[in-house]
C-alpha cells in the first residue's frame, strides 16, 4: 500500500512537471531571452543612423551657405569687371580728350588717345584715336589680362606744319584748310652822304610794303603701316602787295601807291612720316619726316617786274634803263621757285595734365643754273646760277586737353634764313634773316571722325608776317 501510495505520488508529480515545462518550453521558442531585454536590441542600430541624419543635415546646410557665397562673389566679380570695364573706357576717353591716344592714342591724346594719332590729329587726330580705342566690351573680355601698351604719339591741337599723330594702318585722312596772313612793312633808305649830323645831301626812299596772303589747300594722308604715313599737299594761291612810296632818283613830292597780285595753283609737296620709336607716359616719341617740294607754282623768275610802268615812263630820255630798276613785280608769284628738300624729326613728350613737343628741321633749296628774268619791254635778264638760302627751324609748344572735346595748345616757331647767292656771290642786300612767330592753337571733335583746327600766329621779329590765322578740318574715312 505504501510502495503503491510512493508510486502515485510519483506519477503525479512526474505529470506535473511535464504540463509546467511545455508552456515554459513554448515560451522560449516563442520569446526573446530574459538575458537580453526586447527593447535594449535595436537601440544600438538606430543610434548611428541618426547621427549619419544630422551630419548630413548639417552638411547640406553648409553647402547651401557655400553656394550663397559663392553666388555672391560672382555677383561681386560681375559688378567689379563691370566698374573696370567702366573705368577703362573713362580711362581711353581721357586719353583722348588729352591728345594721347597717349598716352598714345593723348592726353594730347591721336590719339582714343589717343591717335600716332593724333592729326596733331594732328588730330587727325581724334580720328586715329577713336579708331584705335577699346570698346567696353573688349574691356570686359579683357579683364584679367595685362592692357595692351599703346604705341601712337598723343594727340594734341596742331599748330604746327607737321603733325605728331599719325595715320591709323589703312585709313585715309582728307584735310581741307585755309589760311590768311598779312604783313606791313616800312623801309626808309637814305641815298647820299651826311655832311654833319642832321644834314642830307642826297634823296630818301621812303616805302611801305603790305602783303595779304590767302591760302588754300587740300591735304590727304594715308597710312602705309600704324608708324608710317605718306601725306601729298596741293596749294592754291592768292597773294597781294600794296607798295607806297616816293620814288627815288624822281624828286617826286607826293606818295604813290602800286599794287600787284597774282593767284593760282601753288607748290604741290609730298611728305613721308615713320613713328621711330614707342614711347609712353615719361617716355618721348619720336616722328622722323622728310617732305619734298616741288616748284609748280610761278615762281618769281616768270613775272614781270615793274619797269614798264614806273621806270621807263619817268625816265624815257636815260639811257642807262637798269639803273631805274625798283624789282617791283607787276604779278605776285605763287611759288618760291625753287625744289626743296626738308628732314626734321618730331617729337611729343607726355606728361599728365600736359604734352609738351616741338620740331627740328632743315630747309634745303635746290640751286637752279641758267636762270633769267623778264625786265623792261619784254626783255630778259641773264642771272646764271642762283641758290636760295637754307632754313634751319626749331619749334617748341605744349598742348593741354580741355575736355573729351576741347584741347588747347601754345607754342614758338623760330627759322633762321641763309643768304641768297648768284654765281657764288652774295646778291646785294641779302642778309641773314630770324623769323620769330608766336602761335596758339585749339581744337573741338565734332565725332570720331571730324575736328576743327584752329590757329593764330603771332609774328615776333619785324621780317615775320604780322598775323597768321589758319583753319582746317581733317576728316578720317
Amino acid at each position: 500500500m505504501r510502495h503503491t501510495t510512493w508510486r502515485y505520488f510519483l506519477s503525479s508529480g512526474c505529470a506535473g512537471l511535464v504540463m509546467l515545462g511545455a508552456p515554459v518550453a513554448a515560451e522560449q521558442t516563442t520569446s526573446p531571452s530574459p538575458a537580453v531585454p526586447a527593447a535594449a536590441s535595436p537601440a544600438p542600430a538606430d543610434a548611428p543612423a541618426d547621427d549619419l541624419r544630422k551630419k548630413v543635415a548639417e552638411q547640406g546646410e553648409r553647402i547651401d551657405a557655400m553656394r550663397s557665397q559663392i553666388s555672391a562673389q560672382i555677383e561681386q566679380l560681375d559688378s567689379m569687371k563691370r566698374a573696370l570695364a567702366q573705368q577703362e573706357a573713362d580711362y581711353q576717353a581721357l586719353r583722348h580728350a588729352v591728345g594721347m591716344d597717349v598716352l598714345d592714342k593723348q592726353r594730347a591724346g591721336s590719339i582714343a588717345a589717343g591717335g600716332p594719332g593724333a592729326s596733331a590729329l594732328p588730330m587727325p587726330a581724334g580720328d586715329a584715336v577713336a579708331a584705335n580705342a577699346p570698346s567696353t566690351d573688349q574691356a570686359q573680355h579683357e579683364v584679367g589680362q595685362a592692357p595692351k601698351q599703346d604705341t601712337r604719339p598723343p594727340e594734341v591741337a596742331p599748330i604746327f606744319q607737321q603733325p605728331g599723330v599719325l595715320t591709323p594702318k589703312g585709313k585715309l585722312i582728307i584735310e581741307p584748310a585755309y589760311q590768311f596772313g598779312y604783313s606791313s612793312v616800312d623801309r626808309v633808305a637814305l641815298v647820299g652822304y651826311t655832311v654833319i649830323p642832321a644834314i642830307l645831301i642826297g634823296l630818301i626812299d621812303a616805302r611801305q610794303v603790305k602783303n595779304t596772303t590767302q591760302i588754300g589747300w587740300l591735304t590727304a594722308r594715308y597710312g602705309i603701316t600704324n608708324r608710317m604715313e605718306v601725306e601729298v599737299r596741293v596749294p592754291y594761291v592768292y597773294a597781294h602787295q600794296d607798295t607806297v612810296s616816293r620814288e627815288i632818283f624822281t624828286g617826286a613830292a607826293t606818295d604813290k601807291a602800286f599794287g600787284s597780285s597774282g593767284h593760282g595753283l601753288g607748290d604741290i609737296e609730298a611728305t613721308l612720316r615713320y613713328q621711330l620709336n614707342v614711347g609712353g607716359p615719361d617716355k618721348a616719341f619720336y616722328v622722323g619726316w622728310l617732305r619734298v617740294k616741288s616748284r609748280t607754282g610761278t615762281d618769281p623768275f616768270q613775272v614781270t617786274t615793274d619797269c614798264i610802268q614806273r621806270c621807263v615812263e619817268n625816265v624815257i630820255n636815260e639811257v642807262d634803263l637798269s639803273a631805274t630798276g625798283t624789282g617791283l613785280p607787276l604779278q605776285q608769284p605763287t611759288g618760291s621757285g625753287f625744289w626743296s628738300i626738308q628732314p626734321g624729326v618730331t617729337w611729343l613728350y607726355p606728361t599728365d595734365p600736359v604734352v609738351f613737343f616741338g620740331n627740328l628741321s632743315y630747309l634745303y633749296n635746290v640751286p637752279r643754273d641758267n636762270v633769267s628774268r623778264k625786265i623792261l619791254l619784254g626783255g630778259t635778264e641773264q642771272l646764271g646760277k642762283v641758290k636760295e638760302g637754307g632754313v634751319a627751324d626749331v619749334s617748341i609748344g605744349m598742348g593741354l586737353s580741355l575736355n573729351e572735346k576741347a584741347s588747347l595748345s601754345i607754342g614758338y616757331d623760330q627759322s633762321f634764313v641763309g643768304l641768297t647767292k648768284q654765281n657764288g656771290q652774295t646778291v646785294p642786300g641779302s642778309v641773314k634773316t630770324v623769323l620769330g612767330t608766336l602761335l596758339i592753337g585749339g581744337s573741338w571733335r565734332f565725332s570720331d571722325k571730324r575736328t576743327l583746327n584752329f590757329t593764330l600766329g603771332v609774328g615776333v621779329t619785324r621780317d615775320t608776317p604780322d598775323v597768321t590765322v589758319t583753319v582746317r578740318m581733317p576728316m578720317l574715312f
